[in-house]
């Protein structure tokens, strides 16, 4: 899709914070997200990369890519809701897949966008497949950076 925008709003401290979501005309059509997200004004959030934990510390889904994305996209929704911000106030994600195989990174990127977090890869967003990740058994984790009013 070129040059769309979708443009979404809420209230910000001196006036109306707005997050606008662009595909500039030249650059490659997207899968969804889009190549330029430019806020308004407003604080920003930048969320430590959510990793397949669940509260005790203990990894969600041992050799289940699909599962640690349920769990990371539970744990991000936390943080985000701790800060009074929702998926559609993600401004930026960078995706972490401990895989070479492209089929598997297409898996979580669309698992992560049918998922309640799925507004959130509307923005600019990255997805790697890298060697590995900080805890033993890790497959996943997200970067996030969240807009707020």
């Amino acid at each position: 899709m070129r040059n769309s925008m979708a443009s979404q709003g809420s209230p910000a401290h001196d006036g109306a914070m707005t997050i606008t979501r662009t595909n500039p005309e030249g650059l490659h059509g997207t899968p969804g997200y889009h190549h330029v997200t430019v806020v308004s004004a407003g604080r920003t959030a930048y969320l430590a990369g959510q990793c397949p934990l669940d509260s005790t510390g203990a990894l969600v889904g041992a050799g289940d890519v699909g599962a640690q994305v349920d769990q990371v996209v539970a744990n991000t929704l936390t943080a985000l809701a701790s800060v009074g911000a929702g998926p559609e106030q993600v401004v930026r994600t960078v995706i972490y897949v401990v895989t070479d195989d492209r089929a598997v990174l297409g898996d979580v990127w669309s698992r992560l966008r049918d998922s309640p977090l799925g507004a959130a890869f509307a923005s600019a967003s990255t997805l790697l497949g890298v060697a590995q990740l900080g805890f033993p058994g890790q497959l996943v984790e997200l970067d996030v950076t969240a807009a707020l009013a």
